[in-house]
């Protein structure tokens, strides 16, 4: 396998400090905030999904053009705003220089996603005509990467280009519905759903179920859910005794109509994107469903923030790198995917942005960055904690916009 270079450990204060700028940065602009612009709801994203519309230069695997790889040494990669990591001073992205370093492929790097819906708006046209979108790779979450796969928009990885990622992908990670045994897309992050309170504002009470947030009159006018539809239907869902990977009509509109008794009884104060950390940091918040990414630099700056995981389940999602249709650097984009699949490099990425890491054999290495990190089941997630997780099934076209229009008209976004 080929090696890409290591990286000096850092310091438990050097990597508390990235975390806090990281966190910080989230807490701004959101890894997970939905903006939902005028003519850009729910209900528009639903109408996205260009049923009907043929992809030019769609072929059967989703492959649709020349790799210049060879020739020109470079890679364009879009994410999501503070989903790397970056150097003390603001400067630099230590992983993606050293990659450029180790294989001489420049990264040209952009964080332009900040939400699922406007990003696909952004692309869409693109991609529907067959057409280079300028970039080679980039971070999508799982319903959306299902929706470009579905409309062959996608280009089928080369497993010769990937040892690292085929040999080190836990196992949680490598047979999703949508993508069965990863053939378009390796995970990025994943992203555990839980529920966080404010051990203040609850005066020392935990909470730990769905139920709680929905029902407990103590809680009442100070709960958030989540603006994302499989989030808070599939939490719901679980407590309801129901598996998200066998949602039905009738089980989504039962927990929707759970969910909107708590809103009629203004039991939830409102739905949010991650800028329930503050209200929650503040104890505006009693109680929310959460990211459990979040929650790492939260719990550093405030013991007082509990969460739990609740016996019922959680849901557990994806964020996917992924080479669109009509990409001109294919193989580099490849190599960049499978470095990020090394130990050592899923280790530094892993201490600065603090979501799950899909990657095996990180613990080591990331213990070296900072023990407490690498004993936190928030990154790592242990047995029990697998055991619990769930994931919301793909849905068909018509099942993605009837269930997020009747959602979007329960949250008035």
């Amino acid at each position: 396998m080929e090696q890409y270079g290591r990286f000096p450990p850092l310091s438990p204060a050097q990597a508390a400090a990235l975390r806090r700028s990281a966190a910080n940065g989230r807490a701004a602009l959101g890894r997970r905030t939905l903006l939902r612009a005028a003519g850009l709801g729910l209900a528009g994203a639903a109408g996205l999904t260009a049923c009907g519309i043929p992809a030019a230069g769609r072929t059967a695997d989703g492959t649709s053009s020349t790799d210049h790889s060879a020739e020109e040494k470079t890679v364009d990669f879009s994410n999501w705003t503070e989903y790397i990591d970056v150097s003390d001073d603001g400067k630099h992205r230590p992983t993606l220089e050293a990659f450029t370093k180790a294989t001489g492929i420049t990264v040209k790097y952009t964080e332009d996603i900040n939400d699922n819906v406007e990003f696909f708006g952004k692309i869409k046209p693109q991609l529907s005509a067959g057409q280079d979108t300028g970039r080679d790779l980039m971070v999508l979450t799982d319903w959306l990467c299902a929706r470009m796969i579905r409309l062959g928009w996608v280009q089928k990885l080369d497993p010769s280009h990937l040892p690292h990622a085929f040999a080190n992908l836990e196992q949680r990670f490598r047979s999703p519905d949508w993508d069965p045994g990863r053939a378009y897309t390796y995970p990025w992050q994943g992203i555990a759903t839980c529920i966080a309170y404010n051990k203040k504002a609850t005066k020392g009470r935990a909470v730990t179920s769905v139920s709680q947030l929905l029902d407990d009159p103590a809680l009442k006018g100070r709960v958030a859910m989540l603006s994302e539809m499989r989030d808070t239907i599939g939490m719901t869902l679980l407590d309801m005794g129901h598996t998200p990977e066998t949602v039905t009509d009738d089980t989504f509109d039962a927990a929707l109509a759970r969910v909107q008794k708590a809103v009629d009884s203004q039991q939830i104060r409102k739905f949010t994107g991650n800028d329930y950390t503050d209200g929650l940091s503040k104890g505006d918040i009693a109680a929310c469903l959460a990211w459990a990414g979040d929650l790492v630099q939260l719990r550093v700056d405030d013991p007082d923030i509990g969460y739990a995981f609740p016996d019922a389940g959680f849901l557990f999602s994806t964020d996917n790198l992924l080479v669109p249709a009509g990409a001109r650097h294919k193989t580099n984009a490849e190599r960049l995917i499978d470095y990020y699949y090394q130990p050592q490099v899923a280790a530094q990425l892993s201490a600065y942005i603090a979501y799950v890491c899909p990657v095996a054999g990180v613990k080591p290495y990331l213990a070296k960055i900072d023990p407490e990190l690498a004993g936190n089941p928030l990154i790592l997630p242990d047995a029990a904690m697998d055991a619990k997780s769930h994931t919301f099934r793909s849905l068909t076209e018509a099942e993605d916009s009837a269930y997020e229009e009747k959602f979007s008209k329960l949250i008035g976004a």
